[in-house]
């Protein structure tokens, strides 16, 4: 099966749909990014490899986001049903509005709901946060693979 979504890859609706997918993963990756510290404030209180790092994880996650949501349409194409896998890039997302986000907003948001003990200061603009983030997506990566590999074509009646 895993072959059969790998081809599916290749062809036209596919490559857009990816396409897009990586434009509105990266674009929302790099927004987060800025919500915490602008790519210059981070150069200059940090240095430019912290810079050049984020924007290598981000484009790590967006392809491996881009590339989660295009096998489980591949999947849902062929079987009828999604994967869960597929949701762990939505995950990652929200994990990041909470964490490596806008920490004001993060802070206000965990005080309003009673939590007194949250992230006040992120070190390195949240960059560990955002190792977090990567993690969960190849969980969600293996999860969506796994899934794949398990699943099989309906035979029609």
């Amino acid at each position: 099966m895993l072959r059969l979504v790998l081809q599916k890859q290749r062809t036209k609706k596919y490559l857009l749909l990816n396409l897009i997918y990586f434009v509105f993963f990266m674009g929302l990756y790099t927004m987060l990014d800025s919500f915490n510290l602008s790519y210059q404030a981070m150069q200059t209180t940090y240095g430019a490899w912290l810079v050049a790092v984020n924007i290598s994880i981000n484009i790590i996650m967006a392809l491996l986001s881009m590339t989660m949501m295009g096998f489980a349409s591949a999947q849902f194409d062929f079987s009828g049903r999604q994967s869960a896998g597929a949701n762990a890039s939505y995950l990652s997302i929200f994990f990041g509005i909470f964490t490596y986000g806008c920490t004001p907003c993060v802070i206000s948001f965990f005080a309003a709901i009673g939590i007194s003990f949250s992230v006040a200061a992120l070190p390195l603009a949240g960059l560990p946060y955002k190792f977090v983030s990567l993690g969960l997506l190849l969980l969600g990566m293996l999860w969506v693979l796994r899934s794949i590999a398990k699943t099989t074509c309906p035979l029609p009646a």
